[in-house]
Parts: structure tokens; sequence; C-alpha cells
């Protein structure tokens, strides 16, 4: 059992530092945000995530894990802080540049550091090891460095973590060998040892294949509305061919990982890497490409038009915001002049959140399903109905039944038919 410093209690730090800490290490969670370490020490957490709570408490109830906001003396030390883009899409890095730094007055021989953020190819050999030298230690052989990337679905992440293959990057085979044993205390799924740049190549490669293929998806639905014809059932009959597999098309694309990581490849590749960069522009335009369609749906309603989204976060049935395209729509739709109201269960706080869907609706011009929440199946549209001032409802998922809204009286909308 190893003593094991995590820097970074966000929602990748945070179920890892658990997972390990029932598993019998000795956990330092660190975080600079004294909020999380206070909720953290009354056992209570800030993330949204099944079962983690419970984890949580039992690994603070044991003695097993221990928030604060500074790094101390570990066998191992793990960090996972944000690595976000900034305005011109490249990676920012100060977190990572901060945490490598903050370990350095404790680092001591047969030490072993694993960087578990995702980063753009190279990373670690051209930002964490010019760092890491300045501990006088000689690195591969008193001191061990991997790149083991998190490769989880927020709602599934304690699930995943277990059963998902793990793969480990070292800077040399020895580091790769000890990280890869130390994950083998809780990981079922195969343990896969390679170079570091290799591995961290593969995490920003597994997210842009699937914002490729959506927005290969999003494509398809815009020229089948531009042709009349119903996207849905064009992607549903391709994905009957045995090795056809067409996502879902969607008001864009969020979260930490599939919005952001094809930037980390361009940014290192940008003259080859060309089809990734042009599916980015297909589902950054997607946002855009919907508050235009609302605007054209309310076209002949006269004075403020008011307009109800169902869901803000990046996916459906997490709390997570971060690079939501539907927080985008919402300042499109505020730019066209349309007042805005918003409802989402898994979120507490908006500027335009409302509790009760039944108020948000009332006097509403356009029910607009943003993010298929499972709250969100079965709504009482016979009563929403009643309480909306003009009937029309737009469905970014194919959520809803058309034929049965259209039953009720709504003229109901589908992104990507015609």
């Amino acid at each position: 059992m190893k003593k094991i410093c995590i820097l970074g209690l966000g929602y990748i730090g945070l179920p890892t530092a658990a997972m390990f800490a029932t598993h019998g290490h000795k956990i330092i969670g660190v975080d600079k945000n004294t909020k999380v370490i206070d909720l953290l020490k009354q056992g209570e957490i800030h993330i949204d995530e099944p079962y983690l709570d419970i984890m949580v408490q039992a690994a603070i109830r044991s003695g097993n894990m221990l928030p604060q906001t500074e790094p101390d003396y570990a066998d191992v030390f793990i960090i996972a802080v944000p690595t976000p883009i900034n305005n011109i899409k490249c990676a920012d890095l100060t977190d990572v540049r901060a945490a490598t730094e903050a370990v350095i007055p404790y680092l001591q021989q047969g030490n072993i550091v694993i960087l578990e953020s995702t980063v753009p190819p190279k990373t670690v050999q051209d930002v964490m090891i010019p760092i890491l030298q300045k501990s006088g230690l000689e690195l591969g052989e008193e001191i061990f460095i991997a790149y083991s990337p998190e490769r989880v679905m927020p709602g599934k992440i304690l699930l995943e973590l277990v059963e998902n293959n793990r793969i480990i990057g070292g800077i040399n085979h020895k580091s790769a060998e000890l990280v890869g044993d130390l994950y083998k205390t809780f990981v079922r799924g195969e343990v896969i040892l390679t170079d570091v740049t290799t591995a961290e190549m593969v995490k920003l490669i597994e997210n842009s294949y699937r914002d490729i293929n959506i927005a290969f998806a999003n494509e398809v639905a815009l020229i089948c509305e531009s042709l009349g014809i119903n996207g849905w059932n064009v992607i549903d009959f391709a994905n009957k061919h045995p090795r056809v597999n067409i996502l879902s098309p969607s008001p864009g694309v969020g979260g930490h990982c599939i919005a952001v990581d094809p930037w980390f490849i361009i940014e290192a590749e940008e003259t080859l890497s060309q089809l990734i960069k042009t599916s980015r522009k297909i589902n950054d335009h997607m946002p855009g490409f919907v508050a235009n369609k609302v605007e054209k749906i309310l076209s002949s309603v006269e004075g403020p038009k008011v307009v109800t989204i169902l869901g803000i976060t990046y996916k459906a049935n997490v709390d997570d915001m971060r690079e939501s395209p539907i927080l985008e729509l919402v300042d499109l739709l505020k730019s066209k002049d349309c007042v805005i109201r918003v409802i989402d269960p898994h979120i507490k706080e908006h500027d335009y959140l409302f509790k009760d869907i039944y108020k948000a609706v009332q006097n509403s011009d356009l029910l607009l399903l943003a993010v298929n929440h499972f709250e969100f199946r079965h709504l009482d549209f016979k009563k929403i109905y009643k309480l909306m001032r003009n009937k029309y409802i737009l469905d970014t998922r194919n959520y809803w039944s058309s034929e049965d809204l259209q039953e009720i009286g709504f003229i109901s909308f589908l992104l990507g038919k015609g």
C-alpha cells in the first residue's frame, strides 16, 4: 500500500482519490479551492456522480483520505488538474506547471509522479520533465514519471475507473511498470504499457474520433434538413449496415474532453490535422444553427419572444456545464432579444434558472429541448400546451414523438428534419 498525494480534486481527481483510498492506500487529497476542502472534511462532495459521496465518506471516516490545500511527502504524486483551452484554442497548462512545481519540495528517491490531466502531445517531455529535473534526482532511475489518462464517462466514473482498460505511458519501461502495478490495485481492465507521448496521443485520438463521428452526424442532419427529409431516419437506416455506426446529431458538443481534446492535436500539428479541425468547426457551428432555427420559427411572433430551454449541461443526466454548447446557445438567443428561461434538474444555479417547469413555460412561445435528461422524457404536455402562449416545440435530440405532440396541438420541429 502506498501513500498517494493527489493534486486536483475535480471530476477525475476526487473519484481517483476515493478509489485508491477504499483499496487501502493512504491519500492526501489536495485542492487549492478551500470550499472543496471544507466540504470534503465534512464528508460532502462538490460534484454530482452516482455513489461517489458514499465512497468519499467511507474514505474520510476510515482515515485513508485527508483533504488539504497543500501537498505533503508521499510515495506517489498524481496530478489531475484542469487543462482548459484559451481564447485562441490552445491548451492552458498553468495548473499543470503549478502542480508540478508544488511537488518539487517533497520529492524523494523512489517516488513516482503521474500526470492524469488531458494534455497536448509532449507535455510530459517538454513541460513537466524540465521542472522535475530541479529536484536533482535522476529521472527514470531515482524518481519515476508516467502519463495515465482517465478514460471514463461522467455518470459512470466509479464503474469505468475499475472496468475500463488503462493505458500507462512511462518515460522509460521501469516507470511504466511501477505505475501499472499501482493502478492494478483496483483496475480490472487491461493495463497497457507504452511510452509517454504515445499515451498522451491515445487519449486525444479517442475523443477526436468521437468528435469527428458527431460532426459527420451533424453534417448529415443539416443536409437532410435542407433536402426536406428526416436525418434521424437516414442515420438509423444507415446504421443497420453491419459496418456503419454513426452517432447522433446534437445542438453542439461540450464537456472537457470531446470539445477540447481535438484542439490539442491541432495545436501540436496544425497543417496535418485538417479533418479534425473541420469537425471541430462543424460542431462549434451547431449552437448558431439552432439559434437561427429558433429565430425563423418565432419570426411571426411580435414583441419579446419567450424561449424555455430544457437542459443546459453538456450532456444528459450530469451536472457538468463545462464547454456546454447550450451556454453559447443561450447567449446567441439573448442577442436575438429572446427572453430565456432554463430548466435543468441537475444544476443548482444559473442566471435564468427556474425550478418548476410549469412556471417556466407560462406564456412561453417556444419549448426547446436542448439536453435529453431522463426527467424530460415524460412531461405533462397537455398541461404545458395550456400554459404556453404560442405552441412551438423544437426537439434537438429526437427525444419526443412529433406525432404525439402534434396530436395535442403543438407545432413541432426536429433538428435535422426538413
